[in-house]
């Protein structure tokens, strides 16, 4: 009998098929992009900087810069965007909420970015101030969610729209199909791009994926990536979202608490592993949460250098 000859990449690990797809020349160019936040000292904007020249090189589609529960950090994010614009390669997008402001006052917002060169906003509901996932109530004279933002973005300027999308549901929503109807909601609203929230579990992201497909919904899909460096800051910022942490994730970084260089290990390989499947799974676009953290940077930018991003380090 003739022994079965088994094809070298499948006896490969994940990472080590994609380098080999590398060499061989058959895959297609990876989209990155990358959110920072708004420094709020001296000290973070020079973690911020680093962060950004650390990753530039990456040459990524786009950078956003999140916005404040309640718009707390309107300024510094429109400083922070200008800066981003005026003093690197980066074409930045800039979050915007409607949460405790009146439309005119969001409208201003807006037309300020534009005039600044800015042309891509990614519109959100938002947080109410100090709060977190906390009770949304709306503004009788504010946009009432993001679906109205967006069609109000488009109305004042041609801007690149990009929503956000729960790939396991949204705390306040009763169902996917609910989550789904908002999306097509807020395509139709101008939206063309959709970033989803950091999840872990692929499967149920693969199948949530296909359920949006099947709705009718083409626009890009933006698979959201968080490296864990922190697993303990990781479920501070899960649970008020209602994002789901598996058993083996947990398990994964059980007593590591006082071990950085155990913890930054094994967050590497698992993200390397998550990004590759999904890249095998066709999502070749993924959007990588920084915190603007030197050992988020460190993951990210070893990352895609797994997915055959071949910017020069900065050092």
């Amino acid at each position: 009998m003739s022994p079965v000859v088994v094809p070298i990449e499948s006896a490969l690990g994940p990472v080590a098929r994609s380098a080999a797809r590398q060499a061989g020349h058959i895959t297609r160019p990876q989209s990155l992009s990358f959110e920072f936040g708004p420094p709020s000292t001296p000290e973070s904007e020079e973690n911020l900087w680093a962060c950004i020249r650390k990753l530039e090189p990456l040459n990524p589609d786009f950078v956003s810069v999140t916005y404040g529960a309640g718009g707390s950090t309107r300024e510094r994010t429109h400083r922070t965007v200008r800066r981003i614009l005026e003093e690197t390669t980066l074409k930045p997008a800039a979050h915007l909420t409607c949460v405790d402001a009146p439309r005119g006052e969001v409208d201003e917002v807006i037309r300020d970015y534009w005039d600044a060169g800015i042309r891509h906003l990614v519109a959100l509901r938002g947080d109410p101030p100090g709060q977190l996932g906390g009770a949304y109530q709306p503004r009788a004279d504010g946009y009432a969610n993001a679906t109205e933002l967006t069609k109000a973005i488009g109305r004042i300027a041609p801007f690149e729209i990009s929503v956000s999308l729960y790939p396991q549901k949204h705390p306040e929503s009763p169902s996917i199909e609910h989550d789904i109807d908002v999306l097509k909601a807020k395509i139709d609203a101008g939206a063309t791009r959709a970033i989803t929230q950091f999840f872990f579990d692929i499967d149920a992201f693969l199948r949530f994926a296909d359920q949006v497909r099947k709705a009718g919904v083409t626009i890009p899909i933006l698979p959201g990536i968080m490296p864990v460096s922190n697993f303990k800051g990781l479920r501070k910022m899960a649970q008020p979202c209602g994002i789901p942490l598996p058993d083996w994730l947990t398990a994964l970084f059980k007593g590591l608490d006082r071990d950085p260089g155990t913890r930054q290990l094994i967050a590497s390989a698992l993200a390397a592993e998550m990004c590759v499947r999904l890249t095998e799974e066709g999502f070749g676009d993924l959007h990588f949460y920084t915190l603007n953290r030197a050992a988020h940077a460190e993951l990210v930018y070893a990352i895609c250098r797994v997915l055959g991003s071949r910017g020069e380090a900065v050092k």
